[in-house]
């Protein structure tokens, strides 16, 4: 399984992977699934990969050395746009020369990716690309991608990122959301790979390969917990059947007619002496719905 997320931002771009493929007891391979596209002075573009790995390292060869009809390559287009299309032949490429094979042997042409980075005096951009070689681009509506396991670590970008965002903080915030998906998901595993891209400087500055013995996501884990749970106890617990509509923490008021739907067992094994529970709803107590 893989989890790679990217974040466009204001002030330039944050790229983080993981490098997990395969999951078991005593099955786990690592591939790293980032690779940085870099001509300094002139364009910095960084692609991450989920799904069949043959597949993802095919098209990223066919991304290095594809030329369109009109003799552009990724290394020429003038702007990210045309660099996400010719991201999106490569895996059309691969798709009709590979597809119809593996789908003989039952696998599916499963790739995914994010594509990512600045060319020239152009703005920061950021794609995702899908396995029909379709992309969207990110806006300041939606300024973060993230493919393969997305769910774990989605709550806390979504709280968090904006578009204004410095680099550091959606590093860390980065951070935190990978290590929720860590805890969560055996599938998804170290090292990590963080690219953390400044707009304009056409050049890559700053990138760490991230391990178990990495000091900063070290103290990222411990106190992301620890807070978290000093958050969960400081927060009070409800109050049921509570006699002031204005109490804060009130879950439920006294005289609130909200019942769950009950399957009544049959007659012969009811327990004697009980009373039948609350009717359900408005259509049980008019006598409908009741068999």
């Amino acid at each position: 399984m893989t989890y790679c997320v990217a974040m466009r931002l204001h002030e330039g771009l944050v790229f983080l992977s993981d490098s997990r493929t395969n999951a078991g007891i005593d099955n786990v391979g690592t591939f790293r699934k980032m690779y940085a596209f870099e001509n300094p002075g002139d364009r910095v573009m960084v692609l991450m990969t989920s799904g069949n790995l043959s597949l993802s390292q095919a098209i990223r060869q066919v991304i290095s050395d594809h030329v369109t009809p009109d003799g552009k390559s990724i290394w020429t287009v003038g702007s990210m746009y045309e660099a996400a299309q010719i991201v999106g032949e490569a895996i059309r490429i691969v798709y009709a020369r590979d597809a119809k094979a593996l789908e003989q042997f039952g696998i599916d042409f499963n790739v995914r990716m994010i594509f990512g980075g600045q060319i020239g005096n152009e703005n920061c951009r950021l794609f995702q690309v899908y396995s029909a070689g379709n992309f969207i681009e990110s806006h300041d509506e939606n300024p973060y991608f993230q493919i393969g396991e997305s769910k774990y670590g989605k709550p806390i970008i979504d709280r968090v990122i904006t578009p204004a965002s410095s680099l550091d903080e959606a590093a860390k915030c980065a951070l935190i959301s990978m290590d929720s998906t860590l805890r969560s998901n055996v599938s998804v595993g170290l090292p990590l790979d963080l690219l953390v891209y400044e707009s304009g400087s056409l050049a890559i500055r700053r990138f760490v390969k991230i391990t178990e013995k990495n000091k900063y996501f070290q103290m990222i884990r411990g106190i992301w917990g620890e807070q978290l749970k000093h958050i969960f106890e400081g927060i009070e617990d409800p109050v049921w059947n509570a006699p002031d509509p204005a109490q804060p923490v009130a879950l439920s008021l006294e005289g609130d007619r909200s019942y769950p739907v009950r399957i009544q067992p049959p007659e012969e094994l009811r327990v004697a002496g009980q009373e039948d529970a609350p009717l359900q709803s408005v259509a049980q107590e008019n006598g409908g719905g009741q068999h």
